[in-house]
């Protein structure tokens, strides 16, 4: 499953109005952290698919989605339900944990 990368332009259609939990990945193309973690995210997104939408927000592109949820270190991801920001992660975590997360939200 590929996942989708969301901008400014879609991130209300495609995160704040998803029926689905949507996991979101806030990384850029230079942080290390974030492209060890993309292999993680990227099973994680074919596991879960139909449960939980994964998606990316490249920071550097959508600096105003990581401004008003706060992002000061990347990789951050962030679990909505329902538009809401129900819980994060912050940093290289281990595929385990976030499914942990993610698991508490899957229906």
């Amino acid at each position: 499953m590929a996942i989708l990368e969301v901008n400014s332009a879609n991130f209300e259609t495609e995160v704040l109005k998803s029926t689905q939990p949507v996991l979101v990945d806030f990384w850029a193309p230079w942080c290390g952290p974030c492209k060890a973690l993309s292999p993680t995210i990227d099973k994680i997104a074919n596991e879960t698919e139909g449960k939980i939408k994964v998606v990316k927000i490249n920071v550097d592109e959508a600096q105003d989605i990581a401004a008003k949820y706060s992002v000061m270190s990347i990789p951050t991801l962030l679990i909505f339900v329902n538009g809401v920001v129900s819980d994060q992660l912050i940093g290289l975590v281990q595929k385990d944990k976030i499914m942990d997360k993610l698991n508490k939200f899957i229906v």
